[in-house]
């Protein structure tokens, strides 16, 4: 079982930078692939990002690339998106996902995910 908690989320201005932080209960955090969704309104949930349980690999988006990073510390059991050149169309509410299952490779669609937080909104502004 893990429970998810997204932070750091907020109005910011195009060109800002943000850091979204992904808190997690559980003992075998470290074991989860974690993955960043978000969602504007009126559209579809799209994947972002998502990195591995050993935080070896990770993955993103096209329109991300370039700016946003994922990384995870165990220790802590929480996993960071850090937003930079923030634009516009990145204004949306930001939920972190794991898998049901431990040592998953994540993917990048909605059905590979169980666990989700209860999302965090960014809002960019002109």
């Amino acid at each position: 079982q893990v429970q998810l908690v997204e932070s750091g989320g907020g109005l910011v201005q195009a060109g800002d930078s943000l850091r979204l932080s992904c808190s997690a209960s559980g003992r075998t955090f470290s074991n989860y692939a974690i993955a960043w969704f978000r969602q504007a309104p009126g559209k579809e949930r799209e994947f972002v990002a998502a990195i591995t349980w050993t935080g070896v690999r990770t993955q993103y988006e096209d329109s991300v690339k370039g700016r946003f990073t994922i990384s995870r510390d165990n220790a802590k059991n929480t996993v960071y998106l850090q937003m930079n050149s923030l634009k516009l169309e990145d204004t949306a509410v930001y939920y972190c996902a794991a898998p049901q299952d431990l040592f998953v490779t994540p993917g990048t669609t909605r059905e590979t995910y169980y666990y989700w937080g209860q999302g965090a909104q960014v809002t960019v502004s002109s």
